[in-house]
């Protein structure tokens, strides 16, 4: 059984798949570049997922205005892991900060934000565990877009052959079009960082 707080991701010895969704405009030049280009903005947070299932639902399939091109990004296991150690999460945890002070105060400061949403099934339910989005602030996304990616891939027809089959009600064969996911390690301070159970 899912942990409550649990990060489970695509990724090999390397690298891990984060996803993201974009107007074509954005989109199809990154994936065409392996970088993002402009039109892309410098001057916002970005917001990564590891999971798949997650981005469909804040995507919706990749049908809402601006999210109609969906990339897998590959970015190095090193600098993702550096992101989650340095994180505040989103809302204060009890026992995580001292206060609602001391919290608020780190998430000014903060170049790394970490948000728990639930999770979802291919049908759309929500989970009974969590799912991580990591936000990049706009003082790292440089950083992020020249040093983290290794590669970017357009995943566009792919959504679209899953969302077919799930608007058929053959979800057993949409399942097979899902990426294999598996919970990713970190460590007891990266645990400690995001409250996550030990």
């Amino acid at each position: 059984m899912a942990e409550y707080h649990e990060i489970r991701a695509l990724y090999d010895a390397d690298t891990i798949t984060v996803y993201q969704a974009y107007s074509n405009m954005i989109g199809k030049p990154a994936a065409k570049n392996n970088r993002f280009v402009e039109p892309f903005s410098y001057n916002r947070m970005t917001w990564i997922k590891p999971s798949f299932l997650w981005m469909m639902e804040r995507s919706g399939w990749g049908q809402k205005a601006g999210q109609g091109c969906v990339l897998a990004v590959r970015i190095r296991r090193d600098y993702f892991e550096k992101a989650l150690a340095e994180a505040v999460l989103s809302s204060p945890q009890q026992g995580l900060y001292e206060n609602a002070d001391q919290w608020s105060e780190k998430i000014k400061e903060s170049r790394i934000r970490v948000q728990w949403d639930p999770e979802r099934d291919i049908r759309g339910n929500k989970l009974e565990y969590r799912s991580i989005q990591i936000g990049i602030s706009r003082h790292l996304i440089r950083e992020y877009n020249e040093e983290w990616i290794v590669g970017i891939e357009d995943i566009s027809q792919l959504v679209a052959k899953i969302l077919e089959l799930k608007k058929d009600g053959r979800y057993d064969k949409a399942k097979r079009f899902l990426p294999t996911e598996k919970v990713y390690p970190v460590s007891v301070e990266i645990c400690r960082t995001l409250g996550m159970k030990l």
